[in-house]
């Protein structure tokens, strides 16, 4: 079980580089492909302005997390890399020490960039390897192939504290027998964390309309449950369990800025596509960002950011947002801080239904969390926790 300080669960920056070389026909995170080359410091002094009018928002504060996302940050230069995280010092205290992530695909690694990236000060990757085996990977619109993801990962293990890499599962025509040599595979070139998500079929993407035409046949629920179950057997086993639905790590290194979002802490988002929660004026404000790039970087040259729309949560709102984030993690969540949040207890009632059929569990006398069970239908055990 990870240490849940629930009094201070964090203030998290993400930074969002917005560019890929591929668009991958699984993807429907705010990513696009560039034929010319992007100019960076042009850019880097958009998120700096940002960052700025931000830091305006939030007040004073101190950091426990840096994430670049994207997009394929690896595509930066490292001294763009560097200006980004200057710019974070620059507006709120930061740290010696703390988790500075930066999201890399194998095709776009280079040994001098990965030591640049660690002397800008990032100190964890993560890496889009995706699968492990060829034909999956150019399945999958994967830019690189299985020699060249692990060169990546050796490269990264040499060069940062810290390592996680990605892999998709649940892909067409898997077998459990080929996912768990697969999976034991990636446990023996894992350093201490390792994301691995089902494939699932997201609107706007390549593969959604395959799917839509009977181009794309999926696996069914039971067999995707299966391959579940097969991925929490084989990473408890090797010392890499799970602690939150998707994500594994051995004890101490579990993702801290991920865990922000997860035990419902203040994050701020910049860049195009970027989303933030924090708290201003004693409201939870949930701002985004243009997603278009170029708009994104005209906005902020005119007005100092690039915010499109924002909400202030209701009590209600953040409430459920605590709910659906918190159960994800194996250590659940806190029944007195859902209570502060709503202003109302969970039923008991219906907490008693979700024990009865072995989907939820009480952890001593005041945490509640989901078996792993109830992990597998984890949206509908949220959806009748908050009626």
């Amino acid at each position: 079980m990870i240490s849940a300080p629930e009094s201070s669960p964090g203030f998290g920056v993400y930074l969002h580089w917005p560019f890929c070389a591929a668009k991958c026909p699984y993807c429907d995170f705010n990513s696009h492909v560039r034929h010319q080359p992007v100019d960076q410091k042009r850019f880097a002094a958009a998120f700096q302005r940002e960052l700025a009018t931000m830091r305006a928002r939030t007040g004073p504060r101190t950091v426990t997390s840096i994430f670049l996302g994207g997009g394929t940050p690896s595509l930066m230069e490292p001294e763009t890399v560097g200006a980004l995280l200057d710019a974070v010092a620059a507006n709120w205290d930061v740290p010696d020490g703390i988790e500075v992530t930066l999201e890399a695909n194998p095709s776009s690694v280079e040994a001098d960039r990965f030591r640049g990236y660690r002397a800008a000060g990032v100190n964890r990757v993560s890496l889009g390897v995706q699968a492990l085996n060829d034909r999956d990977l150019k399945f999958l619109g994967r830019l690189h192939n299985v020699d060249e993801a692990l060169k990546a990962i050796g490269l990264a293990r040499e060069i940062f504290p810290r390592l996680s890499f990605d892999l998709i599962y649940a892909r067409p025509h898997q077998s459990e027998e080929a996912w768990a040599s697969e999976l034991e595979q990636a446990m023996g070139h894992a350093a201490d964390h390792l994301s691995l998500y089902q494939l699932t079929i997201e609107e706007g993407t390549r593969f959604q309309l395959l799917h839509e035409a009977g181009k794309l046949a999926m696996p069914d629920q039971d067999h995707a449950a299966r391959l579940y179950e097969i991925t929490q057997e084989v990473t408890a086993a090797r010392g890499l369990p799970a602690y939150e639905i998707s994500n594994h790590a051995r004890p101490g290194a579990e993702s801290r800025h991920n865990l922000v979002y997860w035990r419902y802490g203040e994050y701020v988002g910049v860049g195009p596509g970027a989303h933030g929660r924090f708290i201003q004026d004693g409201c939870r404000q949930v701002t985004f960002t243009e997603k278009m790039p170029e708009t994104w970087l005209e906005r902020v040259e005119m007005q100092d950011h690039g915010v499109i729309g924002g909400e202030v949560l209701t009590h209600d709102e953040e409430a459920d947002e605590f709910l659906l984030m918190g159960l994800r993690l194996v250590e659940g969540i806190d029944l007195p801080r859902y209570e502060a949040l709503s202003g109302r207890a969970l039923s008991n009632t219906r907490i008693a239904v979700l024990q009865e059929e072995g989907l939820v569990e009480p952890v001593g006398n005041t945490r509640l969390r989901a078996t792993p069970k109830g992990m597998i239908v984890l949206d509908a055990v949220v959806a009748d926790l908050a009626r």
